[in-house]
């Protein structure tokens, strides 16, 4: 059995999407990371750097329990898993990978900021505000590009690269960013909105 420790943040609803996606059965723990529950001991002992999510699988390699943190690791275990949505090998594969790596540096590192001082920074930082406003708005372009070219972000099949960027996207007023002003995203992600798996994923801990 899958247990997926999680909370309602872009990174948590990266893993409860996949395993959707995957159609397999997994069980949800919560980690209140407004309480603070990340810091606990036992949490720890999963995610060493306190941060969801972090999965724990009874039945990883050689049948041997598996504890893995940090999204993008986890997206790569559960495909290698499943042999499903990272090709196994060829530029194929290093095309997903590579727009993986772009979510996990510049795509949620930066539209976090975003976040935090657009609604959570206990007074205006006019500097921070449009530094990474801009830096948001200039990821949307080259994701824009990129969805020119192509149905899904790394080709013409969903991927664990779609997967990641989904949540971040899915916030995007909180990073002041109008998707009508990149319509190959905003194609994008209104097509993997309708997807029943996206849909149950982002609901994933229940509120």
């Amino acid at each position: 059995m899958i247990t997926l420790y999680t909370w309602g943040t872009p990174n948590g609803r990266k893993i409860s999407i996949m395993l959707e996606e995957l159609d397999l059965p997994y069980q949800v723990h919560t980690v209140n990371i407004g309480q603070h529950e990340q810091f606990s001991p036992e949490f720890l002992a999963i995610s060493p750097n306190n941060k969801i999510p972090a999965l724990v699988d009874s039945d990883g390699p050689d049948g041997k329990p598996i504890s893995v943190f940090e999204s993008g690791a986890i997206l790569i275990y559960l495909a290698e898993k499943t042999g499903k949505l990272l090709p196994k090998d060829g530029a194929a594969r290093y095309e997903v990978l590579q727009w993986l790596m772009f979510q996990m540096g510049g795509f949620g590192p930066f539209l976090g900021q975003a976040h935090h001082f657009n609604r959570f920074a206990p007074e205006p930082v006019p500097y921070a505000q449009q530094r990474y406003n801009d830096e948001a708005k200039r990821l949307y372009r080259v994701l824009d590009r990129a969805l020119s070219q192509r149905t899904f972000v790394a080709g013409e099949e969903l991927s664990i690269a779609d997967i990641a960027l989904y949540p971040w996207a899915a916030r995007h007023e909180w990073q002041n960013i109008c998707l009508a002003e990149y319509p190959h995203v905003q194609r994008w992600f209104d097509t993997l909105s309708l997807r029943t798996a996206f849909q149950r994923g982002m609901a994933v801990p229940t509120p």
